[in-house]
């Protein structure tokens, strides 16, 4: 009988000593990626979503939202604190100094804080509550200690208290909770108590041996339970069913001593395969969200090298696009990072994207903006060509046209929709007036190399005037033949010049092969070949400033040969030969003076 009971005492003692005991870090495992996961969908709503969302929250058991009411927090803060810096983006760039920035009021974040109290109040009611449990569960325990104790010590009648001693084992395992402090005291003195009343304990053989045969059975399950644990696929799920058959150990109640020791050995020996099982699994995913660390920081740097500012055209934001879809799918392809960085690398990868995004639908819509815009002016564009396309001021209008075909090149696109129609319309009013003018331009420029080939025939005839011409014959030819090429029409532009001077050059040949001094007869010429250029004033202007020189170039000869007059000795007779000529010279040259003022003249009429 007294070895029976002291293997008792060995065997609780070593309960005592049960393998890893349900760490408060790994006993979250699984509910670490629900977590994580539910704060990613957090991530993903609005702050409005996420005040309903904490609205419900509140009002559940405070012990199964803990989690979720940090992760909607944590989500809004998120948001909030993106509108901050915006508002101090757009407060700084009035000028202002960041010292003196204020953020704007958010009735949002007052509701948030309003439901984080109420959540706190019923958190710190349930805690309360909680500690009011355990303190009454604390004086429970205490008490049926306090008549163990007393049974203990009533040494002569410890068999009559077999019965109420069980119902105060079953009190003591059954009283719930206590502070955890007092935890570990209260079961070592329950062990103890539990172990001097076995020692003193006279009960039969036969009904020791049959506790023994329960407790055996029972213990033996429990083995076969917890060897069966190693072929479940959950190890998470075998860690937390294994402390739960540890409780169930601890409560059951010794066995004979000569297989004590074996029977724990069965029952550590699998709990250590477990254990295992449960270590090698949290090494592996530490390993793994370290991995998934790294690839997710490595997506964050890669997304923020992207160049957003020089996107100026459709391709080149399309082609962005599918760089920054591509490392989202890569991000899906990733398992968690550590639950203390996974939250914070989803947002700051969501914050690029968003950005990105954000900057994607500003361009777009400016593009919008401004094709509509482009689409208003093409289409005045095409209504002042439509209302000139008609007209027959050719040169005036080809000019327009010329320049409304440059103002459309320096308009941007419009919708693809809209851009082939327009222009459609556009160059068929152009074509419409090009094609008008250049059938006219076909009969002009026939008559204008018919007008030509006449002038030249004029020219002709003053270069074959026969020379047995009278004088007074020649004048009324040349008048005849002067008032032929004036009335002549036009000829082609290219040609204009180069027939005049021909025809100038002709006729003063033939003043100067007859000697043709007559004056009026010289200006009535002259005013006939100005006509010519009447139509173009800027040859007007070159020919009177070509004038102007000579007229003042021959006013300095007749100046310097009037001067020269004084230096020649008139008593000789080779001085008064030189002084005639020279009078000769000045004469002519005054003559000449004449004439030009009179050309001058006739060209300011025109003007």
């Amino acid at each position: 009988m007294e070895s029976c009971d002291k293997s008792i005492l060995a065997e609780e003692q070593n309960n005592d000593a049960i393998l890893n005991p349900v760490d408060a870090k790994e006993e979250t495992g699984v509910s670490e990626e629900e977590n994580t996961k539910t704060a990613e969908n957090y991530g993903a709503m609005t702050k409005e979503q996420l005040i309903s969302v904490l609205s419900e929250l509140v009002e559940k058991p405070v012990d199964e939202v803990k989690d979720s009411v940090g992760a909607v927090k944590h989500a809004f803060y998120v948001i909030r604190k993106a509108e901050m810096e915006k508002e101090l983006e757009a407060f700084k760039e009035n000028g202002n100094e960041e010292s003196a920035f204020a953020p704007m009021p958010d009735e949002s974040e007052e509701k948030l804080k309003e439901l984080l109290n109420r959540y706190k109040e019923r958190r710190a009611e349930r805690l309360a509550e909680q500690e009011a449990e355990m303190r009454a569960n604390l004086e429970k325990r205490r008490k049926v200690l306090d008549e163990l104790d007393g049974i203990v010590k009533d040494a002569d009648s410890i068999n009559k208290h077999y019965q109420r001693f069980q119902q105060l084992q079953q009190d003591f395992k059954s009283s719930g909770d206590v502070p955890p402090s007092e935890d570990k005291a209260l079961w070592k003195h329950y062990q103890t108590v539990t172990e001097q009343f076995y020692d003193l304990w006279k009960i039969n053989k036969e009904l020791r041996d049959y506790d023994f045969k329960k407790n055996l059975e029972a213990k033996q399950q429990l083995c076969e339970a917890a060897e069966k644990l190693s072929e479940e696929k959950d190890v998470v799920s075998a860690f937390k069913k294994l402390q739960e058959l540890h409780d169930k150990w601890r409560e059951i109640g010794p066995v004979v001593k000569e297989i004590r020791e074996d029977l724990w050995k069965r029952f550590k020996d699998a709990s250590t395969v477990i254990n295992k099982r449960h270590q090698e699994f949290f090494e592996k995913r530490k390993a793994d969200e370290k991995e998934n660390e790294a690839a997710k920081i490595a997506i964050c740097e890669e997304a923020e090298k992207l160049d957003f500012n020089g996107l100026d055209s459709f391709n080149k934001w399309n082609d962005m696009t599918k760089q920054i879809i591509a490392l989202q799918e890569r991000w899906k392809t990733l398992g968690f990072a550590s639950r203390k960085v996974n939250n914070e690398l989803f947002a700051r990868f969501r914050k690029t994207c968003d950005d990105f995004f954000t900057r994607k639908a500003e361009f777009f819509k400016k593009i919008k903006d401004e094709s509509a815009d482009n689409l208003e002016k093409k289409q005045r564009l095409c209504e002042r060509a439509e209302a000139l396309k008609d007209s027959t001021e050719w040169k005036k209008a080809t000019d327009e046209f010329i320049a409304l075909q440059k103002e459309w090149k320096t308009i941007g696109p419009v919708s693809r929709r809209n851009n082939n129609a327009l222009w459609k319309r556009f160059i068929s009013a152009c074509d419409y007036f090009f094609d008008n003018r250049n059938k006219t331009k076909s009969t002009e420029n026939q008559q204008e190399r018919s007008n030509l080939e006449a002038k030249r025939a004029v020219i002709d005839k003053l270069k074959n005037i026969d020379e047995s011409i009278s004088k007074d014959e020649l004048r009324e030819l040349l008048k005849s033949l002067l008032a032929e090429f004036q009335k002549i029409g036009h000829v082609p532009f290219r040609d204009k010049d180069k027939i005049y001077k021909e025809f100038k050059k002709a006729l003063d040949e033939v003043y100067d092969k007859f000697g043709i001094t007559d004056g009026k007869l010289y200006l009535d010429n002259y005013a006939g070949s100005i006509d010519e250029l009447s139509a173009d004033k800027n040859k007007l202007y070159r020919e009177r400033e070509k004038l102007m020189r000579q007229y003042e170039q021959k006013r300095g000869e007749v100046k310097t040969y009037e001067n020269n007059l004084g230096f020649f000795n008139v008593t000789s007779k080779s001085g008064g030969t030189v002084l005639k000529e020279m009078e000769r010279r000045i004469a002519k040259a005054k003559e000449e003076l004449s004439m030009l003022e009179k050309k001058i003249e006739l060209i300011d009429e025109k003007l």
